[in-house]
């Protein structure tokens, strides 16, 4: 595995990535808002991201993550058929050293996502009661040290 920016080539692999991720870990959603969030991402978030990506030895996306001013992660998703290999972890590590705040918001409903962020050292220290779009979706934000 190599961790590298994104490419624009890498974009329709990582939105199928991001699709199958979502799928099997955001059972919560409704049809409809994961219709509204699946356009909006597409349309809006992908084409411009600045992602970091880790790939394979033949250069297939496997996982991203997208660092907010240093401080906080907005994406992280790997593909579903790599779960606990790793990459997720590495693409944190790689975000950011240790020993330097960093900051995630993550729903409280994706148990599998709070659970493996709270094994990276992660610790909640604030909970919103809707999403950042106003859905009845509860965030919580997390930090690591």
């Amino acid at each position: 595995m190599r961790i590298r920016p994104v490419a624009d080539a890498d974009r329709p692999r990582l939105f199928e990535l991001w699709q199958a991720a979502v799928h099997a870990t955001h059972d919560f959603l409704t049809p409809d808002d994961l219709a509204g969030i699946t356009e909006m991402v597409r349309t809006d978030y992908f084409p411009t991201a600045s992602f970091t990506v880790a790939v394979d030895h033949d250069d297939r996306p496997l996982g991203f993550i997208d660092v907010e001013e240093g401080v906080e992660i907005n994406a992280l998703f790997v593909d579903p058929a790599c779960h606990g290999r790793g990459i997720g972890r590495a693409l944190v590590d790689a975000a950011l050293p240790r020993g330097v705040p960093l900051f995630v918001e993550v729903n409280e409903q994706n148990h599998a996502a709070c659970a493996i962020y709270e094994h990276w050292g992660f610790r909640t220290i604030d909970r919103k009661p809707l999403d950042g779009e106003g859905r009845p979706y509860p965030l919580l934000v997390m930090q690591r040290d």
